[in-house]
């Protein structure tokens, strides 16, 4: 059995779409601290476009992941911020870039006031757990 679970409907819920109610699993616990649309030099990428942005988001997310020995199967967890909630259809089309529409972690959406600039159209943090025999 895989050391990362996910139910996308447990008994007595009505499915959940574009997202899992329960993941859980065995293992080393990463978490990674919410990241924005910034490239490798800082420089920010899709000023105003939310679909690139997200694209970089999790780009950046993947180079997080990687660098604790970890991919996108491993995500337990996501959590998405937004400055507009209409920018989530691009957040999830550049996820389906990224994460397997069959394992797909529980997340949490929240549309923000503002984040850490104004520039930023979204941040995404992620929690995952790796394999003991990969810890």
């Amino acid at each position: 059995m895989t050391h990362v679970v996910r139910l996308p409907a447990p008994d007595g819920m009505a499915p959940a779409t574009g997202y899992s109610h329960v993941a859980w699993g065995t293992g080393r616990l990463i978490a990674i601290s919410g990241q924005v649309a910034l490239d490798e030099h800082g420089r920010l990428v899709g000023p105003g476009d939310p679909a690139a942005q997200a694209r970089q988001v999790f780009e950046n997310l993947r180079r997080c992941l990687d660098a604790a020995g970890a991919t996108f199967a491993d995500v337990v967890k996501l959590g998405y911020f937004v400055v507009d909630a209409a920018h989530m259809p691009a957040v999830r089309a550049a996820r389906d870039e990224f994460i397997d529409a069959a394992q797909l972690p529980a997340s949490t959406a929240v549309q923000v006031a503002a984040l850490v600039a104004p520039e930023f159209l979204l941040e995404i943090e992620a929690w995952a757990i790796v394999a003991e025999e990969r810890a």
